[in-house]
């Protein structure tokens, strides 16, 4: 059985992309499964507390809601082990290897100064991932890297200290799930980060949804054939990526005001159940924290051995 890990980051609220593209595919894959909240990560950029712990609170209880109720659940802060491999890992990574991490260069772009810890965070990350010893990691494009320097800092550690860390393989995600993009900027990702009109959240109301959805942008291209993916069309493709995925289908569509309206239908048949199953754990909060402070107790468990032999294997 291979072990699966996924960790998400509270940086803002959840969306639809979310949700085909992390949530739902992990739903699936929940057998020695370890899923958590990098709360650390979010601590990276400048933020408001009282945001941190809502966004984590929101996303634990939605993490319950989509039916994570087989796996490992926790927050990354409950496992001490996180922070402490991390700065093992931040004693055999260079500062050319950090800086050459893409995300460090565009959230630094155009700004006088970061935090060190947006610097070092892939060793955080790579802490994340060597607690756990997975065989694989399934990632995305955008976290390719990082899962790179991970292996790379594990077979530089092992070499150097003696054999601790499985070095895993980087897996790209390909489990057919939607790569949703914006639906007013149809070149970039639906980001819970980077909030904008064209972001679909998971707890959105009907009506919200049907506005944004109404608002989506497409082409002036009015022919019979209109509806239909093509590169030249991303804002048309997307709605399309997102009307499959959400188990509708465009045929016989032939105008965009027809495919908006299949689209908005079918994302709220989609997140009416989620929406339903959180509104019944936000009653319970205190059931939703005792899920994941089980959680983090098994992941104390599983890590201690791991952070041990990496601490002994250092010379601590």
């Amino acid at each position: 059985m291979t072990r699966t890990l996924s960790l998400l980051t509270p940086s803002g609220h959840l969306t639809l992309g979310s949700y085909l593209g992390a949530l739902l595919p992990m739903s699936r894959r929940q057998d020695d499964a370890f899923y958590g909240l990098s709360d650390l990560h979010a601590l990276t950029v400048t933020h408001a507390p009282a945001e941190v712990r809502a966004y984590a609170d929101e996303m634990a209880t939605l993490f319950l809601a989509v039916g994570l109720d087989r796996a490992t659940l926790f927050r990354q802060s409950h496992v001490p082990a996180h922070a402490q491999l991390a700065y093992l890992l931040e004693c055999v990574a260079t500062t050319g290897e950090l800086n050459r991490m893409v995300q460090f260069k565009e959230k630094g772009r155009g700004v006088d100064s970061t935090r060190v810890s947006l610097f070092t965070y892939p060793a955080l990350m790579a802490a994340d991932i060597l607690l756990y010893r997975p065989a694989a990691v399934p990632v995305g494009a955008d976290q390719k890297q990082h899962v790179e320097l991970a292996r790379d800092l594990a077979q530089r550690f092992n070499r150097l200290y003696g054999p601790v860390f499985v070095v895993p393989e980087v897996v790209t995600a390909s489990d057919g799930s939607a790569r949703v993009m914006d639906l007013l900027h149809p070149d970039r990702k639906m980001s819970k980060s980077a909030d904008t009109a064209g972001t679909i959240h998971l707890l959105d109301p009907p009506d919200v949804v049907r506005r944004k959805v109404s608002r989506a942008v497409t082409d002036s291209d009015t022919g019979p054939s209109a509806v239909r993916s093509d590169p030249a069309k991303p804002g048309v493709s997307n709605l399309l990526a997102v009307l499959v995925a959400c188990g509708g289908s465009a045929d016989g569509l032939t105008t965009y005001g027809a495919l908006k309206a299949a689209v908005t239908d079918a994302v709220v048949a989609t997140l009416a159940p989620v929406q339903e199953r959180h509104a019944e754990l936000a009653a319970d909060p205190a059931h939703v924290a005792s899920v994941f402070e089980a959680g983090a107790a098994r992941c104390r468990e599983v890590t201690a051995p791991v952070l041990a032999a990496a601490q002994s294997a250092i010379g601590l």
